[in-house]
């Protein structure tokens, strides 16, 4: 049995101080110091000191891209989760744009089967839609398996899903969640053929957000909020980038209501088309990376809960890739591990309450997604928890980035917060930056 004491614990919109008692994988008390405690040591217990850090429910980051099978030299599902360990990072749903792709069960089935030999943290994968596996698709097991991707929109890996049937076919007939990726293919063609015209192949990376712009994202993601509401189909949509694309949302309900939600990915939060200038295509993401007004648009829903999730889109490639010219970058980067830490730093500044990272980070993950037992500090959860200093500042560099790409758009950024403790199914993974990797994360499962 393992105890951490002293800790402020951050839960389901509320902080106090208390202590925690870990039993095997779960967690099986939670002590406010409010209370008067019982004896629990009634056997030898490890007893871990949180004085003056926070305790917070691990982060379930419900999109990456970890690269295996097929592309791992760029990163796999060994050193990527170990990077999201380092990063408070419990537990992951990775996407279908493989190689092979994850367009059948059994391929499905191959991944989660390396994963039960390589990943620290627990594990989940999408279902790829393609134009023409609808008979698959509506063969994957809603207790097993976080969703079915959708890609409205052509990115790393080309999966796109433009077929009307099918699109009206898999929102129609699909019982599972539907996670898109959503940018109008049309238009972005039509603006790469216009920017063509006037700079040939090398396009000044400024231009990205014009050519994957604010009118291709609408457009699709207008579609796809019809769609859903036309059938009833539980709609996630990713990683959104403008803020015209909020007025397409509710926050007049509660979460467990909503058959609609939404996710930022914390590039979107943090950077903006001024960015271009100094890290160049570092930061050229699918959907683009826009304007001033529409980060600040995007944070004002995350604080209003128009927004309901944040993730990362963790997708590493080499640096010699990514510093190539407009049309050979390929798009998306590494975030895994700083994501928590980057959140902070707008605690930090006043910007957001800790108790609100929680919720996105790691309670509405959970709720979007029903997963089992996890994402809160509840008695008898697995114990997948984190305890964060708020008090150390640390450098990013090469010699503490943990991806396999060995880069990160952060890098020479001071972060005000560290992560120093992460558990994952009661088993200390991470402490104070030397890792337990004898035991294994888990399949996540979902109550559906």
């Amino acid at each position: 049995m393992k105890k951490i004491i002293n800790a402020r614990i951050v839960n389901e919109g509320e902080i106090f101080l208390g202590d925690v008692l870990i039993n095997g994988e779960n967690i099986a008390k939670i002590i406010s110091k409010k209370e008067i405690t019982e004896n629990l040591e009634k056997e030898e217990i490890e007893i871990i000191d949180a004085k003056g850090k926070f305790l917070i429910p691990g982060v379930i980051d419900d999109q990456v891209h970890f690269r295996e099978p097929g592309l791992t030299n760029k990163a796999d599902i060994y050193t990527e989760s170990k990077a999201a360990i380092a990063g408070g990072v419990t537990s992951f749903m990775e996407m279908p744009n493989t190689i092979p792709q994850s367009i059948t069960n059994s391929l499905l089935e191959e991944k989660f089967d390396l994963a039960s030999k390589k990943s620290l943290a627990n594990y989940s994968f999408y279902f790829g839609a393609t134009n023409n596996n609808i008979d698959e698709l509506l063969e994957v097991d809603p207790k097993n398996v976080c969703g079915i991707k959708v890609f409205m929109g052509a990115s790393t890996g080309n999966m796109l899903v433009d077929n009307p049937g099918t699109l009206e076919n898999i929102f129609s007939k699909s019982k599972m969640l539907i996670a898109i990726h959503s940018e109008k293919e049309e238009i972005i063609q039509e603006n790469i053929s216009k920017f063509k015209e006037k700079y040939g192949e090398d396009i000044p990376i400024k231009f990205h957000p014009e050519i994957r712009s604010s009118e291709a994202c609408y457009k699709s993601t207008e579609l796809a909020v019809k769609l859903a509401k036309k059938h009833g189909t539980r709609l996630h949509v990713l990683h959104l980038s403008t803020s015209r694309e909020m007025e397409l949302f509710d926050n007049s309900i509660s979460l467990k209501e909503k058959k609609i939600t939404s996710e930022v990915c914390v590039h979107h939060l943090w950077f903006d088309e001024n960015d271009y200038e100094k890290l160049g295509t570092l930061i050229k993401w699918n959907p683009a990376i826009k304007s001033p007004m529409d980060k600040n648009a995007l944070f004002e829903a995350l604080l209003n809960d128009k927004l309901d999730v944040i993730a990362t889109d963790h997708a590493p490639h080499l640096l010699e890739e990514k510093k190539q010219t407009y049309f050979k970058a390929p798009s998306g980067g590494p975030l895994v591990q700083h994501s928590l830490p980057a959140m902070l730093e707008f605690y930090h500044d006043k910007k957001i309450k800790i108790e609100k990272i929680v919720e996105k980070m790691c309670h509405a993950p959970a709720v979007c997604f029903n997963v089992e037992k996890r994402g809160f500090i509840r008695e008898g959860y697995k114990a997948d928890i984190v305890l964060v200093d708020t008090n150390t500042s640390w450098k990013v560099n090469k010699s503490n980035i943990l991806y396999k790409c060995r880069w990160s758009p952060f890098e020479n950024y001071l972060f005000r917060s560290k992560i120093t403790h992460t558990f994952v199914n009661g088993n200390l993974v991470f402490d104070e930056g030397c890792f337990d990797e004898k035991i294994k994360g888990q399949r996540l499962k979902f109550d559906r």
